[in-house]
């Protein structure tokens, strides 16, 4: 808005540069242009001031499709003055020249009038379609064509106005159409979702009967290669007790052939030392035979002489040592008499 400072009698009035100012006096125009800066009597002058810089207006309303569906539209239109003379002509923009502000509401009114056009343009386009087409349109279509509608528009166009640009945030049903109308798609996500479900548990499935029959197979290897063992093992078993009852067998004929021969050499031995000792002894009885009995004493003598050392006790009768005696005296008188005769 524009600054306006009192003195006595004059004031100064100074604006930006994106408001144009319009000063009126006397009935007649005496200056416009835009930031402005110029002292002024209030006596007799009239000030307007229209704004050039880019506006921002944002409208929300409810209208109704072709199959008579509510639908919830907001956006944004953007506009500026193009032709501030004219505007000024056909709205009021009149300062207070004391405060500087608006005597009415210029840019309410200006709004208004932006607003109401750009609705009924929206309710046209929507009013053309049904609300699944329009929805999968998109908004892309209805700011087209509320574009085009505010910039043919010869009612903005005569007050001097020059559209920027448009910009649709939503095209939205009512909650509850909006979810009926999501709810095919998520059936459809649902269903797709099931299915890949369905087909991971499948394919989980598969691969389980997979390594069961994987199992499977292993453990049958495993009892056939453990049957093979056990039989091989079995066979060795046997074919070592088989060597081993052989062994033991070679082993016991050899010791009792070893005992054959070692009871035949035995007894061989034993026999050929009887043998000598009968032979000896008969030939011992022989010579005994043919000696006298006194030369027999003599030597029976001997034998007990050389085995004194282990007679303890010896007792000699005076009987049995006369008729030794007799015996040996007798003895040898008659081997004297046998040497005379011969």
């Amino acid at each position: 808005m524009a600054t306006i400072k009192s003195v006595p009698f004059f004031r100064h009035l100074r604006a930006e540069p994106t408001n144009y100012i319009l000063l009126w006096k006397a009935g007649q125009k005496k200056l416009g242009g835009a930031g402005l800066a110029f002292w002024f009597s209030p006596l007799g002058a009239s000030i307007a001031e229209v704004p050039l810089d880019d506006r921002d207006l944002t409208f929300c309303f409810r209208s109704r499709s072709l199959d008579f569906q509510e639908i919830t539209v907001n956006g944004v239109v953007t506009y500026r003055v193009n032709d501030p003379e004219r505007l000024a002509q056909r709205i009021d923009f009149s300062l207070n020249t004391k405060s500087g502000g608006y005597l009415r509401d210029p840019l309410d009114r200006l709004a208004l009038v932006v607003k109401e056009l750009a609705q009924q343009l929206a309710s046209t386009a929507l009013a053309q379609r049904p609300l699944a087409r329009l929805l999968e349109d998109g908004v892309a279509t209805l700011r087209e064509r509320i574009h085009e509608g505010l910039l043919a528009d010869e009612t903005l166009t005569g007050l001097g106005l020059e559209i920027v640009g448009t910009r649709i945030g939503s095209v939205a049903p009512t909650p509850e159409m909006e979810k009926a109308l999501q709810m095919p798609t998520r059936e459809r996500i649902q269903q797709s979702a099931d299915e890949a479900t369905f087909q991971r548990r499948a394919l989980a499935v598969e691969k389980e009967r997979a390594i069961q029959e994987n199992e499977m197979s292993t453990q049958i290897e495993m009892a056939k290669r453990e049957e093979t063992l056990i039989a091989q093992r079995g066979q060795n078993e046997r074919k070592r007790a088989s060597e081993q009852t052989e062994s033991k067998r070679i082993e016991a004929e050899g010791a009792a052939a070893n005992v054959r021969v070692n009871a035949a050499a035995q007894a061989e031995s034993i026999r050929l030392l009887e043998e000598a000792r009968v032979v000896a002894e008969r030939e011992r009885m022989e010579i005994h035979r043919t000696l006298p009995p006194a030369m027999l004493m003599g030597l029976a003598a001997r034998e007990l002489a050389g085995k004194l050392h282990t007679i303890e006790h010896l007792s000699l009768s005076p009987d049995g040592l006369s008729a030794l005696l007799e015996r040996v005296l007798g003895a040898q008188a008659k081997r004297l008499e046998q040497g005379k005769g011969a």
